[in-house]
């Protein structure tokens, strides 16, 4: 039964990309117009990660009102919907047709680190987080991921980040390949916003709810003496394209105080979440994991 289920898992998975290649053979805003769509229509479907989204939101927008974050969730789950075109975007586009979809916003920060020195992009999980595969077509990259379970996926994936001559590393790996893509002059595409218990986190303020917090992001700049950017990667409206967007270099980064630090990651990332609150990665449980004593946010 497990091999059977196996095949069948890698035969939709082939037929969700054949699909998702046509897609992307359209205008752009034909299929992002039908992935939102397919978002709203997930909204009343998914009950269990609208819940999760709305608990979400609850907890790091309390002053918003219940209806308006009703709103905010529904047009999370359309960037979400959308987020499916922008992955397959991200992985079939052309060069061309990547550099005409993505503007850049706040290159000079960019710039001005690459000329001091290495360079961590702080990338948070954003909607279309995957179109930031344009940046390999401009320097060498390296991009940290989680192993995706199906291979079909997995491998579709590590083609599409590699095929403009980035590198992937995976978490199980460890830091030392990660370093020496930083040491080789690579740039590090880093994510750093998910839970994932707290082996090598800190409890770390984000919105003012604390969340474990991954303190990778410091050691990896104090071990490489590298300069830590952050990189938002926004959807336009009405299928547009895409700003990939970057702010100021943290400052006084790292302190030497992982509790201090993957606090002003976060605050990073708050920052970025502000301008497009919708795009965010809210289906995730952010807050999972809890401080000892805690009860879950989540109901079940």
């Amino acid at each position: 039964m497990t091999e059977r289920a196996s095949f069948g898992a890698r035969v939709l998975a082939r037929a969700a990309l054949g699909v998702l290649w046509l897609a992307t053979r359209l205008p752009l805003p034909i299929p992002a117009l039908v992935g939102r769509a397919l978002g709203r229509g997930l909204y009343g479907l998914a009950s269990g990660r609208r819940r999760v989204v709305l608990t979400n939101l609850a907890l790091c927008f309390p002053e918003i009102d219940p209806g308006r974050r009703r709103r905010l969730a529904r047009a999370h789950f359309a960037a979400l919907g959308q987020g499916l075109i922008d992955t397959a975007i991200a992985w079939w586009a052309s060069p061309a047709r990547l550099r005409r979809l993505v503007a850049f916003r706040g290159r000079e920060y960019y710039e001005r680190a690459l000329q001091e020195g290495r360079v961590i992009l702080l990338v948070p999980h954003f909607t279309a987080l995957n179109i930031g595969v344009a940046l390999s077509l401009e320097r060498p990259m390296a991009n940290v991921y989680r192993e995706l379970p199906n291979p079909v996926f997995e491998a579709t994936f590590r083609r599409a980040i590699r095929r403009f001559g980035a590198i992937t590393v995976t978490q199980d790996e460890g830091v030392r390949p990660v370093l020496k893509a930083l040491k080789d002059g690579r740039v590090l595409y880093y994510l750093p916003d998910q839970d994932f218990g707290e082996r090598s986190s800190v409890f770390a303020p984000f919105f003012g709810v604390p969340a474990v917090t991954l303190h990778a992001v410091g050691r990896l700049a104090r071990a490489s003496h590298a300069q830590v950017v952050p990189c938002y990667v926004y959807q336009r409206p009405w299928g547009r394209g895409y700003e990939v967007v970057f702010a100021p270099a943290l400052t006084d980064f790292p302190s030497g105080d992982v509790a201090h630090d993957a606090t002003l990651t976060n605050h990073a990332i708050e920052e970025g979440v502000r301008r497009h609150p919708e795009q965010y990665f809210w289906v995730h449980k952010r807050f999972k994991t809890r401080p000892p004593g805690e009860p879950s946010v989540y109901s079940r």
